[in-house]
């Protein structure tokens, strides 16, 4: 048998049972799986490598990238700058980011930004030749570009664009960058053990991600938002510790799987860490239903929230290759699934039916 390490509780055997058998089938090749219910760590398990060469086991500590469940704490840093009073969610972000007014975006708005109505689901055409970490030039090319539709008519998710939309925006109305709200802020108000430009002294804890299939790139129905700039989907340059210590803020958060799952078992407590950094009217905000409808990059009918995917059952938000985490509205337990095989969303499904949920639609397969 392969190497799964941990706990569960007593009722929580099946997890194992099913985390195991993906791991000994091969399916899983590096993961971390957690749960949160009633304030503690009731599953911790970690199973396969956390390299390519198989010589790093997967520990509990271990940090891998989830793609866009990175998403999620940038829309927290938007929110505190609302809460700062800086801008407001129904604001023109023009009247702040001039040069992002031009060619029918002078009155989008944060609030469209964050539920993915902005119209700019990928970059433009003309920042095919920028380098994946060109900040500014990224940043430019979205202030330069029209929408893809009006802003607050179509619905699809800000692929790569979505930190550097909230960057762009708090450096104009906050005169702050994304990773410094993150890191000064969000992280230490959470007690995260997750980065936006992981520090030197963390960078031994990263997992290398790995495609589950050569051509796992082009299965993806949301290949064509995540092309421009080139780069996103290598493991050779997701993998390098300049991007790792970069922020590209939709999809290169590095965290572990036992941070996320206690994020979402706090999620939506009244009395929890993210109603305390936001307060209580945005963070009823934060959790409300705000648009649904087909979202063109998912590839299918949702529901978000500001920055989450929400149903009956659920508040979640997953990514690419597989990582996802969530709250259940039926169980009362958060979770996550943090794996760095880049593949479907199937290993993160097992799991969550083990737990009673069901996790369709949570990332862009």
């Amino acid at each position: 048998m392969s190497n799964v390490e941990g706990f569960v509780e007593a009722g929580y055997e099946q997890v194992r049972e099913v985390f195991q058998g993906l791991v000994d089938e091969g399916r899983e090749t590096g993961a971390g799986v957690s749960v949160w219910r009633g304030g503690r760590e009731v599953v911790r398990l970690s199973g396969g490598w956390a390299d390519a060469g198989r010589q790093r086991p997967w520990w509990d500590d271990t940090l891998v990238m989830p793609y866009s469940l990175s998403k999620t704490f940038v829309t927290l840093a938007a929110l505190v700058a609302v809460r700062d009073g800086a801008i407001a969610l129904d604001e023109p972000v023009a009247r702040h980011w001039r040069a992002y007014g031009a060619r029918g975006k002078d009155r989008t708005t944060l609030r469209q930004i964050l539920v993915h109505r902005a119209g700019q689901p990928r970059f433009p055409a003309e920042a095919a030749g920028l380098d994946l970490l060109d900040d500014a030039g990224l940043r430019a090319a979205l202030e330069k570009a029209a929408p893809e539709y009006p802003p607050g008519e179509g619905l699809g998710e800000h692929a790569l664009t979505y930190g550097h939309l909230v960057d762009g925006v708090l450096r104009a109305a906050a005169d702050t960058t994304l990773g410094e709200l993150f890191d000064g802020v969000v992280r230490p108000a959470l007690r995260l053990d997750a980065w936006f430009g992981v520090p030197e002294a963390e960078l031994g804890r990263v997992a290398e991600l790995e495609y589950a299939h050569p051509d796992w790139p082009e299965r993806l129905h949301a290949a064509p938002w995540l092309r421009i700039p080139d780069g996103a989907l290598d493991t050779g340059r997701v993998n390098a510790n300049d991007f790792r210590r970069a922020v590209f803020g939709a999809v290169n958060l590095h965290t572990t799987a036992t941070a996320m799952a206690r994020f979402f078992a706090e999620l939506t407590d009244e009395a929890g860490p993210v109603r305390e950094l936001l307060g209580q009217e945005l963070h009823a905000e934060l959790l409300a239903s705000q648009v649904t409808g087909f979202d063109e990059v998912f590839g299918t009918r949702l529901t978000w929230t500001l920055g989450l995917i929400r149903d009956r059952g659920k508040i979640a938000k997953g990514g690419i290759g597989g990582s996802a985490a969530w709250w259940s509205l039926r169980h009362g337990h958060g979770c996550a699934y943090l794996t760095r095989r880049l593949d479907d969303h199937a290993r993160a499904a097992a799991v969550a039916a083990a737990l009673g949920d069901d996790l369709s639609v949570v990332g862009e397969d």
